[in-house]
């Protein structure tokens, strides 16, 4: 129980709660409150790892959480804008969608192979952070409603989607790939 009370590990579990409480701010239209509550999510984030690998802190139950936090507060954002009828269900679909599939391919190959190095790819990361950048810009337009705003959080649907397609794309041939060779 020890790597569960570690202080990345905590950090993790913060965001996890903090979760909820952003979506409810973007359902509420507490727009102001919704960007506060995902930057301090998105501290924690950052401070987690740092701390894990700077004290060698570093858990399995970390290394399991901090993922799952990480999809949970960006896919429920994005879950939580749509219903807001701020960003378009069909990109919505294209995340999750690339999630999903991720999800079944890791699930498959866990099952069936004995591979379990399940790294993030560059384009991967490229990915999460086009998301987070887009979420992050239609919270500010909700928050501080300005036609540059609006105009540059409208540009950054059509990229989000073809970096997250990218990304699923990559990440299936990498297990085809993979699969193939064993």
């Amino acid at each position: 129980m020890r790597s569960l009370a570690s202080i990345p590990n905590l950090l993790t579990l913060a965001r996890l709660l903090l979760a909820p409480f952003v979506f409810s701010a973007i359902l509420g239209a507490r727009h102001t409150s919704a960007l506060l509550l995902f930057a301090c999510a998105a501290l924690t984030d950052g401070l987690d790892g740092v701390l894990a690998r700077r004290f060698g802190q570093v858990t399995s139950i970390g290394a399991y959480l901090d993922p799952i936090a990480d999809k949970l507060l960006l896919s429920g954002v994005y879950l939580a804008l749509a219903i807001a009828g701020s960003v378009p269900w069909w990109l919505v679909m294209v995340i999750f969608g690339r999630d999903i599939l991720l999800l079944l391919s890791s699930g498959i190959a866990l099952l069936f192979t004995d591979f379990r190095q399940l790294q993030p790819t560059v384009w991967g990361k490229v990915s999460t952070l086009v998301q987070i950048v887009c979420a992050i810009t239609f919270m500010l337009q909700n928050a501080v409603i300005s036609p540059q705003l609006h105009t540059l959080a409208q540009s950054l649907v059509w990229p989000t989607a073809a970096v997250t397609l990218w990304s699923g794309v990559h990440y299936g041939w990498r297990g085809f790939r993979f699969v193939r060779m064993n």
